[in-house]
């Protein structure tokens, strides 16, 4: 134990240097203290801005609006909205429902949370920042994704998380606490239940998903506590790594192809809190 964590320690003051090197000094990360903060407040996007792959940040087609105290990504274009401050040290939680529109294609509603993004907009691929993604994608709720993109001077951001894994049939990494130590620089790490046998087409289930059938609502939770990130799906842990870089940045929600209502879109903080 004592030596993965050393080396865990080495690795992120290296990959905290080589990001940091000739990048402009961020504000430091806000860590929740006391009650809830909402990052969306029912009514407009104070606090978040939007950026889509095509028109950047502006957003003439209205993919991202507020009705009726719900936030609606229509899913017409790639991008997400983003938080205007950067966070460590919280528990997001994110409720949300599917909509009736789909991408056109016979492929899964896709859609995702993004933890700790750094860098420019659009840095990785032109559409994403560089960062952790919780999934939202039907049957693969709660998986994490690594997402590397450039910084400002074209450089590559080191993202990066390690977990405890088993391969399953299908040879995928799933998490399993007590599993094989795995880093993952790139890729996906499923969650531990994954159905080796699910079919990505639109609106099948897993055998052991959590989540919620279409048009009900599901509640994903993030708790991101030091480098250590823990994820619930309607209650259930289904995901968990450590050894995370960057362990603190901007909140994002996806859009993606498909329609997404969002009722619920806020920060705790963790609990107990030691200064």
């Amino acid at each position: 134990m004592h030596v993965r964590w050393g080396i865990g320690a080495c690795l992120a003051v290296g990959l905290s240097l080589a990001f940091t090197h000739g990048q402009e000094k961020r504000p430091e990360p806000i860590r929740p203290k006391d009650g809830l903060t909402k990052l969306f407040n029912g009514k407009d996007l104070t606090g978040v801005y939007t950026w889509l792959k095509d028109t950047h940040r502006e957003d003439p087609r209205k993919v991202f609006t507020v009705a009726d105290g719900l936030l609606h990504i229509s899913g017409d274009g790639y991008g997400y909205i983003a938080t205007d401050r950067e966070y460590r040290d919280y528990h997001v939680t994110v409720e949300y429902r599917w909509g009736k529109r789909t991408d056109g294609g016979t492929t899964v509603r896709n859609s995702g949370i993004l933890l700790h993004g750094v860098g420019p907009d659009g840095g990785a691929g032109g559409t994403w920042m560089s960062s952790i993604e919780c999934q939202l994608a039907q049957g693969c709720v709660g998986d994490l994704i690594v997402i590397r993109g450039k910084d400002d001077n074209q450089q590559t951001i080191p993202v990066q998380l390690t977990s405890d894994t088993v391969l399953g049939p299908d040879q995928h990494p799933r998490w399993k606490q007590g599993g094989q130590s795995r880093v993952f620089t790139k890729g996906q790490l499923w969650w531990s239940l994954h159905d080796p046998d699910f079919k990505e087409l639109l609106d099948t289930r897993g055998k052991h998903d959590v989540e919620s059938p279409v048009g009900e609502w599901n509640r994903v939770e993030c708790r991101c506590d030091g480098k250590r990130i823990t994820v619930q799906v309607n209650g259930t842990t289904v995901n968990e790594c450590y050894d995370t870089f960057p362990a603190a940045g901007k909140i994002l929600l996806q859009s993606e192809g498909f329609e997404l209502f969002v009722r619920k879109f806020e920060l705790q903080p963790l609990r107990p809190y030691k200064e």
